[in-house]
């Protein structure tokens, strides 16, 4: 009679144990799987078209060590990325990181500055092979797709009056001076632009972010599981973080064409 419980119990333990070590080794290929992705985004950088390798003469990785060489190889791939720009008739987007502007300019012309309060950058970005980075940032980058907390052209619908003297002025407050704007432009090369604004004193602010960053993490971590599921590795997107004051951050974000091209400066 005892030793039937004794049966079910080992079971259970059985089970149980299974499935920790089920659950333990999934855990496991996922961070594998992870920890891959950053470094299969760079082999598709250096694949891009523009990122051309000689293999007789190749390039000497040595020159990447010299502080001052890199700097003027920076500007030159962000004043390429500019030129190519201001040749164009439409608004486009400057973010320097180096002195922690963004400008909004028109033919070479600054139209609109604000300065960055804070910001952050993939390290894949920073310390990944300058080479095909600096390549990539020597053309100005193209939006793909936008997410923001606002509309990006607010619209109002009004029934148009018989005559003059039903004629009201518009009252209606423009609520977007206060509604919270965060926003995320995702470019064509797979890099993510994300401008979050600076102020975060209200507890509308604070749940609107939380909301926005929520959101986005959990479609990063859902489209994750299922590339590695599949047996794939998870895609990686490089990205850049700004912090900008409100009424800058709605700014910009309306003046950009669906897309519109940004160039940075590291």
């Amino acid at each position: 009679m005892e030793t039937e419980p004794i049966k079910k119990v080992s079971g259970g333990k059985i089970t149980f144990i299974t499935l920790i070590c089920i659950i333990s080794a999934a855990l496991i290929y996922y961070s594998i799987m992870s920890m891959m992705s950053p470094e299969r985004e760079l082999s598709r950088l250096k694949s891009l078209p523009g990122v051309i390798t000689d293999e007789k003469n190749p390039v000497d990785q040595r020159i990447f060590t010299d502080s001052a060489y890199l700097k003027m190889l920076r500007q030159k791939s962000f004043l390429q990325s500019r030129s190519l720009m201001a040749e164009t008739d439409s608004i486009y987007f400057i973010v320097n990181l180096s002195d922690s502007t963004a400008n909004l300019e028109i033919s070479g012309v600054s139209v609109h500055e604000t300065k960055i309060k804070s910001f952050r950058i993939s390290s894949i970005l920073m310390k990944g092979d300058e080479y095909p980075i600096l390549t990539m940032f020597s053309t100005p980058l193209t939006i793909a797709n936008s997410f923001a907390t606002i509309k990006k052209e607010p619209v109002m619908i009004k029934m148009a009056p018989k005559d003059t003297s039903e004629y009201k002025p518009d009252v209606m407050p423009d609520t977007s001076i206060v509604e919270p704007v965060n926003f995320k432009l995702e470019m064509t090369n797979g890099i993510i632009l994300y401008v979050y604004q600076e102020e975060k004193e209200k507890a509308a602010d604070r749940i609107s972010f939380r909301r926005f960053d929520i959101s986005d993490r959990v479609t990063d971590t859902w489209n994750s599981v299922k590339s590695v599921a599949q047996f794939k590795i998870p895609q990686y997107h490089p990205f850049i973080k700004l912090i900008i004051p409100r009424s800058d951050a709605k700014i910009i974000y309306r003046a950009l064409p669906k897309k519109g091209q940004i160039a940075v400066y590291r």
